[in-house]
């Protein structure tokens, strides 16, 4: 069974306090994620890490240095009391046509939005991905993105631990497939409560995360 999902993008653990999620990381696997950037009038900034697969894992939380954004900070990092994986993205090869496609079969991902943060160098980075719609209560269906001309997290200098598996429960996990095929790929699901799980290979050997 392939437990690294078709066209995985990134995976997003969430958390009300970055600096010290981003240290637990670190003492945990031993590897220190590297600073993504800022995410200018959201109020959130990131660290990133290479998962190989093409594929990183982000790490976002409040950013003490931004003021107070009127709208809740993206991934619910406002409600949070602790660090937890909330969300992956895929990014397929043509998407608004996926869009497109999973509208026809039922399902809205919503609609395509513009996105860019400002790496420490100063660089801006920009790209394109859905909103969210009317996403499946589940809250384990990923959102898609497209990157267009800017270069791939992975491809930059980021320190990598290799994802050896992301899975995941869902109380009723049959209603999660179709979606899960309409969007292009899939997920390792039992029964349970809906959560995540992923495993990376690191130099202290494999880590869970929840």
């Amino acid at each position: 069974m392939n437990t690294i999902p078709a066209r995985l993008d990134h995976i997003v653990v969430a958390t009300p306090d970055l600096a010290a999620t981003v240290a637990e990381f670190s003492r945990r696997t031993g590897v220190a994620p590297a600073p993504g950037g800022v995410h200018v009038g959201l109020g959130t900034r990131n660290h990133l890490v290479g998962l190989g697969h093409g594929a990183y894992l982000e790490i976002i939380g409040p950013d003490p240095e931004q003021p107070t954004p009127p709208q809740a900070r993206p991934f619910g990092t406002d409600l949070l009391t602790s660090a937890r994986t909330i969300s992956w993205a895929i990014s397929p090869p043509d998407l608004d046509a996926t869009v497109a496609a999973a509208r026809a079969r039922g399902y809205d991902t919503g609609d395509v939005r513009e996105m860019s943060r400002r790496r420490p160098d100063g660089t801006v980075l920009r790209w394109r991905l859905t909103d969210g719609g009317s996403p499946h209560p589940s809250g384990l269906v990923p959102f898609l993105i497209d990157w267009g001309a800017t270069p791939h997290p992975s491809a930059s200098d980021l320190p990598v631990v290799r994802l050896l598996e992301l899975t995941a429960t869902a109380p009723t996990p049959d209603e999660i497939h179709p979606v899960l095929t309409a969007l292009g790929t899939g997920l390792t699901l039992t029964e349970g409560p809906a959560a995540f799980s992923f495993t990376v290979d690191t130099p202290n050997g494999p880590v869970t995360f929840d």
